[in-house]
């Protein structure tokens, strides 16, 4: 058998076990260790020793459970839910204005967590039932909290881009610097998409009644330092970071720190609080190191087996495409497995032939990893299986049916396909941060 139907064989194994609803790690896992044992015999078992040794060698990992404790600690402690009374009283009198606080609740939650599962539970926990109660849409209102949520994989401090940086050996800091530019400009089309369609259509997202905007500028004021707290934090632990006086792990360490001390201050570090953070740091940050730990070994047997070289020769050689066209069909591959597969299987899947693949097409990987981030949160609002409309119909009100959560995407789809174009035919709305900041 030829290496090019082993490394076949591999792939679709894995596809067909992820299929039948088998674990990430222990699909992508098992797959490489008994390829390496059929391959080399009791040799092969080097392979699985070395990933481990590979991955307790990464000082970024600890990164990893640092700012899922941060992102915890502020959700656990209800820190949000004053966000969302800031954008309440400070939008209330536009239309649609509650829908766009929500966009501007979620790129907040995004810059304080990093992952979109957590602006996805407050979402759908604190926002939809007020804005439903208020009588906007519940179709327009859905898409909004999907959209909204998907920004927490793109806005840095992004756990997504983390983890392509560790996998594509690239700069955490450049890849999440890379990302602020299309993640904000994400986030404005979609209060853009909002206000247009509100204005046009003004019972999808009504102004509040006005004994409701008599609000004192006291209170306004006092709600308005709940919305700078976040930033505050965020400031703390990028500025520092960026302008190299600490590491990305210092960093990282410094947010965990200043989360917990302004959850303690506050007065709402409650034993409960502190023991849900650590417990659910802890079973994600475990989850992705399995999932790394299968995703090395698996991919240093399907890179020995020389799969990249020969999927590129296909490409350019046999199929004679240009490295445009096979830069399409990757992302479009990435839409289709979305329909199926969370974002960190994607990335470990596909991280083995794409990003070498990638990097022998000329094209930057800095700016290849902010658009997989972009294609991934399309992937996650896919229908007929996106990550995003499942987690979306756990979470909904009764009132909302899956075919509402289906619909309420359309729109955004296609605000995001748009953003996804201006950063392909523009790298630099991606790069020029980087290049900024880093080239000074």
């Amino acid at each position: 058998m030829s290496y090019e139907m082993i490394a076949l064989l591999m792939f679709s194994s894995m596809m067909l076990m992820l299929l039948t609803g088998q674990r990430v790690f222990g699909a992508i896992g098992f797959v490489g260790a008994a390829a390496g044992l059929l391959l080399w015999g009791t040799g092969g078992v080097d392979v699985p020793f070395s990933a481990a040794m590979k991955l307790m060698k990464w000082y970024p990992l600890l990164t990893l459970p640092m700012f899922i404790f941060m992102g915890y600690v502020l959700s656990e402690s209800r820190i949000a839910d004053d966000l969302y009374k800031m954008f309440h009283v400070w939008m209330g009198p536009v239309r649609g204005g509650l829908a766009i606080g929500t966009i501007g609740l979620m790129v907040l939650i995004s810059a304080m967590n990093g992952l979109s599962v957590a602006g996805m539970a407050i979402g759908a926990t604190i926002a939809l039932p007020e804005l439903l109660r208020r009588g906007y849409d519940k179709i327009m209102v859905t898409g909004v909290i999907q959209a909204g949520s998907s920004l927490g994989i793109l806005v840095p401090p992004s756990v997504v881009l983390v983890l392509y940086a560790m996998i594509a050996r690239q700069p955490v800091g450049q890849l999440w610097l890379a990302g602020v530019l299309p993640g904000l400009l994400m986030a404005a089309m979609f209060i853009i998409y909002i206000y247009v369609r509100c204005r046009l259509q003004p019972d999808l997202g009504p102004v509040l009644p006005e004994e409701e905007r008599r609000v004192p500028m006291a209170e306004k004021m006092r709600l308005l330092g709940a919305g700078i707290l976040p930033l505050a934090i965020f400031a703390a632990m990028m500025v520092p970071f960026v302008n190299g006086w600490t590491s990305l792990v210092e960093s990282s360490a410094i947010g965990a720190m200043t989360a917990f001390l302004a959850a303690v201050l506050k007065g709402r570090m409650t034993r409960e609080v502190f023991e849900n953070s650590v417990r659910n740091t802890l079973g994600i940050s475990c989850m992705f190191m399995w999932i790394i730990l299968a995703a090395l070994g698996f991919g240093a047997i399907f890179d020995g087996l020389g799969a990249v070289k020969a999927i590129e020769d296909l490409f350019t050689s046999q199929l004679g495409l240009g490295p445009w066209a096979i830069l399409i069909l990757m992302q479009l591959s990435f839409i289709i497995m979305g329909t199926f597969l969370d974002d960190t299987a994607m990335l470990v899947i596909v991280a083995p032939l794409y990003v070498p693949l990638v990097g022998e097409l000329g094209f930057d990987l800095i700016w290849y990893g902010v658009l997989y981030t972009i294609t991934t949160q399309i992937a996650y609002m896919t229908p007929p299986f996106g990550y995003n409309l499942f987690l979306m119909r756990a979470m909904a009100p009764p009132e909302i049916g899956l075919r509402d959560i289906y619909v309420s995407i359309i729109p955004f789809v296609l605000v995001m396909a748009v953003a996804l174009t201006l950063v392909m035919v523009f790298p630099q709305i991606a790069l020029w941060l980087p290049d900024y900041v880093y080239g000074k």
